[in-house]
Protein backbone atom coordinates (compact mmCIF):
# COMPACT_ATOMS: atom_id res chain seq x y z
CA UNK A 1 0.00 0.00 0.00
CA UNK A 2 3.06 2.08 0.73
CA UNK A 3 4.53 1.96 -2.68
CA UNK A 4 1.17 2.17 -4.60
CA UNK A 5 0.17 5.45 -2.50
CA UNK A 6 3.93 6.51 -3.08
CA UNK A 7 3.61 6.37 -6.80
CA UNK A 8 -0.11 8.15 -6.62
CA UNK A 9 2.23 11.27 -5.46
CA UNK A 10 4.47 10.41 -7.63
CA UNK A 11 2.16 10.96 -10.79
CA UNK A 12 0.35 13.54 -9.03
CA UNK A 13 3.49 15.46 -8.29
CA UNK A 14 4.89 15.18 -12.11
CA UNK A 15 1.09 15.97 -13.42
CA UNK A 16 1.30 19.29 -11.81
CA UNK A 17 4.82 20.18 -12.65
CA UNK A 18 5.43 20.05 -16.30
CA UNK A 19 3.63 21.92 -18.89
CA UNK A 20 3.31 22.84 -22.24
CA UNK A 21 3.15 26.63 -23.75
CA UNK A 22 2.35 26.69 -27.33
CA UNK A 23 4.36 29.03 -30.09
CA UNK A 24 1.27 31.39 -30.22
CA UNK A 25 1.45 31.58 -26.08
CA UNK A 26 3.61 32.90 -22.66
CA UNK A 27 3.35 31.44 -19.97
CA UNK A 28 2.81 33.73 -16.54
CA UNK A 29 3.40 31.80 -13.33
CA UNK A 30 2.50 33.22 -10.18
CA UNK A 31 3.94 31.80 -6.74
CA UNK A 32 1.02 31.93 -3.71
CA UNK A 33 -0.55 34.66 -6.09
CA UNK A 34 1.71 36.55 -6.29
CA UNK A 35 3.66 37.20 -10.17
CA UNK A 36 6.86 35.22 -10.34
CA UNK A 37 7.98 35.33 -13.93
CA UNK A 38 6.81 35.19 -17.60
CA UNK A 39 8.22 31.46 -19.66
CA UNK A 40 8.45 31.53 -23.30
CA UNK A 41 6.89 27.99 -24.89
CA UNK A 42 8.21 24.75 -24.90
CA UNK A 43 7.87 21.96 -22.00
CA UNK A 44 8.30 24.07 -18.89
CA UNK A 45 8.53 23.43 -15.26
CA UNK A 46 6.79 24.76 -11.88
CA UNK A 47 6.61 24.23 -8.34
CA UNK A 48 3.19 22.21 -7.93
CA UNK A 49 0.53 23.12 -5.38
CA UNK A 50 2.58 26.55 -4.93
CA UNK A 51 3.04 28.06 -8.41
CA UNK A 52 0.17 28.58 -10.74
CA UNK A 53 0.37 29.14 -14.55
CA UNK A 54 -1.56 31.13 -17.01
CA UNK A 55 -1.32 30.93 -20.49
CA UNK A 56 -1.86 33.79 -22.30
CA UNK A 57 -2.45 33.83 -26.18
CA UNK A 58 0.20 36.83 -27.31
CA UNK A 59 0.71 35.97 -30.85
CA UNK A 60 -3.03 35.27 -31.58
CA UNK A 61 -5.04 38.02 -32.51
CA UNK A 62 -8.52 38.30 -31.32
CA UNK A 63 -11.29 40.58 -32.22
CA UNK A 64 -14.42 41.82 -30.55
CA UNK A 65 -17.81 42.45 -32.32
CA UNK A 66 -20.34 45.15 -32.07
CA UNK A 67 -23.92 45.50 -32.92
CA UNK A 68 -24.14 41.61 -34.39
CA UNK A 69 -22.54 38.73 -33.80
CA UNK A 70 -20.90 36.28 -36.27
CA UNK A 71 -22.81 32.85 -35.96
CA UNK A 72 -20.99 31.42 -38.46
CA UNK A 73 -17.96 32.03 -40.37
CA UNK A 74 -18.06 31.05 -43.75
CA UNK A 75 -17.85 31.79 -47.70
CA UNK A 76 -21.37 32.94 -46.59
CA UNK A 77 -21.02 34.06 -42.95
CA UNK A 78 -24.09 34.38 -41.20
CA UNK A 79 -24.56 36.95 -38.07
CA UNK A 80 -27.38 37.46 -35.54
CA UNK A 81 -28.59 40.79 -34.10
CA UNK A 82 -30.79 40.09 -30.71
CA UNK A 83 -31.66 43.24 -28.65
CA UNK A 84 -28.48 43.77 -26.65
CA UNK A 85 -26.96 44.03 -30.29
CA UNK A 86 -29.16 46.52 -31.57
CA UNK A 87 -29.14 48.45 -28.45
CA UNK A 88 -25.30 48.88 -28.97
CA UNK A 89 -25.44 49.61 -32.57
CA UNK A 90 -27.95 52.47 -32.26
CA UNK A 91 -26.28 55.95 -31.74
CA UNK A 92 -27.46 59.61 -32.19
CA UNK A 93 -25.37 61.85 -34.07
CA UNK A 94 -24.10 65.47 -34.09
CA UNK A 95 -27.11 66.74 -35.72
CA UNK A 96 -29.86 64.82 -33.40
CA UNK A 97 -30.39 61.79 -35.90
CA UNK A 98 -29.64 58.20 -35.46
CA UNK A 99 -27.37 55.59 -37.19
CA UNK A 100 -26.89 52.22 -36.75
CA UNK A 101 -23.35 51.31 -36.35
CA UNK A 102 -21.74 47.91 -36.91
CA UNK A 103 -17.70 47.63 -36.09
CA UNK A 104 -15.31 45.34 -35.12
CA UNK A 105 -11.96 45.38 -33.05
CA UNK A 106 -8.95 43.19 -33.74
CA UNK A 107 -6.16 43.74 -30.60
CA UNK A 108 -3.51 41.23 -29.72
CA UNK A 109 -2.20 41.09 -26.00
CA UNK A 110 1.22 43.09 -25.95
CA UNK A 111 1.88 42.86 -22.29
CA UNK A 112 0.74 39.63 -20.61
CA UNK A 113 1.39 40.98 -17.09
CA UNK A 114 -0.85 43.99 -17.37
CA UNK A 115 -3.88 41.89 -18.84
CA UNK A 116 -3.77 39.62 -16.23
CA UNK A 117 -3.29 42.25 -13.21
CA UNK A 118 -3.61 45.45 -13.81
CA UNK A 119 -7.73 45.20 -14.54
CA UNK A 120 -10.20 43.09 -13.06
CA UNK A 121 -11.84 41.62 -16.79
CA UNK A 122 -9.66 43.37 -19.61
CA UNK A 123 -12.11 42.24 -22.52
CA UNK A 124 -15.22 43.74 -20.76
CA UNK A 125 -13.52 47.06 -19.78
CA UNK A 126 -12.31 47.21 -23.48
CA UNK A 127 -15.85 46.77 -24.68
CA UNK A 128 -17.19 49.28 -22.81
CA UNK A 129 -14.37 51.44 -23.80
CA UNK A 130 -14.54 50.94 -27.46
CA UNK A 131 -18.45 51.39 -27.22
CA UNK A 132 -17.88 54.55 -25.16
CA UNK A 133 -14.93 56.29 -27.70
CA UNK A 134 -17.45 55.39 -31.10
CA UNK A 135 -20.40 57.01 -29.27
CA UNK A 136 -18.05 60.28 -28.42
CA UNK A 137 -17.28 59.65 -32.75
CA UNK A 138 -20.48 59.79 -33.74
CA UNK A 139 -21.32 62.17 -31.91
CA UNK A 140 -19.00 64.63 -33.14
CA UNK A 141 -20.36 64.10 -36.88
CA UNK A 142 -23.82 64.74 -38.96
CA UNK A 143 -25.45 61.62 -39.88
CA UNK A 144 -24.23 61.98 -43.61
CA UNK A 145 -20.89 62.11 -42.48
CA UNK A 146 -21.56 59.12 -40.27
CA UNK A 147 -23.26 56.93 -43.13
CA UNK A 148 -21.29 58.50 -46.50
CA UNK A 149 -17.96 59.99 -46.54
CA UNK A 150 -16.33 59.89 -42.73
CA UNK A 151 -16.63 56.45 -42.19
CA UNK A 152 -12.77 55.56 -42.85
CA UNK A 153 -11.80 58.27 -40.95
CA UNK A 154 -14.01 57.61 -38.25
CA UNK A 155 -12.21 53.63 -38.16
CA UNK A 156 -8.37 56.13 -38.11
CA UNK A 157 -9.53 58.23 -35.09
CA UNK A 158 -11.51 55.16 -33.54
CA UNK A 159 -8.06 53.16 -33.31
CA UNK A 160 -6.17 56.17 -32.65
CA UNK A 161 -8.39 56.71 -29.63
CA UNK A 162 -8.23 53.67 -28.23
CA UNK A 163 -4.47 52.60 -28.24
CA UNK A 164 -4.26 55.69 -26.34
CA UNK A 165 -6.94 54.74 -23.44
CA UNK A 166 -5.74 51.09 -23.64
CA UNK A 167 -2.23 52.65 -22.56
CA UNK A 168 -3.87 54.61 -19.91
CA UNK A 169 -5.38 51.63 -18.06
CA UNK A 170 -2.63 49.68 -18.60
CA UNK A 171 -4.62 47.24 -20.59
CA UNK A 172 -2.10 45.26 -22.03
CA UNK A 173 -3.61 44.91 -25.49
CA UNK A 174 -2.64 46.72 -28.92
CA UNK A 175 -5.44 47.65 -31.25
CA UNK A 176 -4.32 45.60 -34.71
CA UNK A 177 -7.46 47.51 -36.42
CA UNK A 178 -10.99 48.63 -36.51
CA UNK A 179 -13.50 48.03 -39.03
CA UNK A 180 -16.65 49.45 -39.85
CA UNK A 181 -19.05 46.46 -40.69
CA UNK A 182 -22.25 48.03 -41.51
CA UNK A 183 -23.32 51.96 -40.85
CA UNK A 184 -27.29 52.72 -41.97
CA UNK A 185 -29.90 54.80 -41.31
CA UNK A 186 -32.17 52.79 -38.64
CA UNK A 187 -34.54 50.20 -39.88
CA UNK A 188 -37.57 52.31 -39.25
CA UNK A 189 -36.18 55.32 -41.23
CA UNK A 190 -34.08 53.59 -43.67
CA UNK A 191 -36.41 53.49 -46.78
CA UNK A 192 -37.46 57.12 -46.69
CA UNK A 193 -33.38 57.63 -45.83
CA UNK A 194 -32.56 55.64 -48.57
CA UNK A 195 -35.24 57.79 -50.88
CA UNK A 196 -34.07 61.05 -50.20
CA UNK A 197 -29.96 59.84 -51.17
CA UNK A 198 -31.76 58.55 -54.86
CA UNK A 199 -33.56 62.04 -54.95
CA UNK A 200 -30.24 64.08 -54.46
CA UNK A 201 -28.83 61.32 -56.40
CA UNK A 202 -31.17 62.19 -59.16
CA UNK A 203 -31.10 65.99 -58.66
CA UNK A 204 -26.92 65.33 -59.66
CA UNK A 205 -27.83 63.72 -62.40
CA UNK A 206 -30.56 66.37 -64.21
CA UNK A 207 -28.09 69.47 -63.01
CA UNK A 208 -25.45 67.45 -64.84
CA UNK A 209 -27.28 66.62 -68.02
CA UNK A 210 -28.49 70.17 -68.09
CA UNK A 211 -25.00 71.63 -67.86
CA UNK A 212 -23.85 69.20 -70.77
CA UNK A 213 -26.70 70.42 -73.11
CA UNK A 214 -26.20 74.49 -71.97
CA UNK A 215 -21.61 73.49 -72.99
CA UNK A 216 -23.20 71.96 -76.13
CA UNK A 217 -25.30 75.03 -77.04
Amino acid sequence: WKFIVLLILGMLFLSNSFFTVETDEVGVITRFGKFSREVEPGLKFKVPFVEKVYLVPVERQQKIEFGFKTTKADVRSEYYRGDTELEVALMLTGDLNLADVEWVIQYRIDNPYNYLFKVRSPESALKDISEATMRQIVGDRTVNEVITVGRTQMSIELKDLLQKVCREYSLGVKIDQVVLQDVNPPAPVKEAFNAVNEAEQEKETLINRAKSERNKV
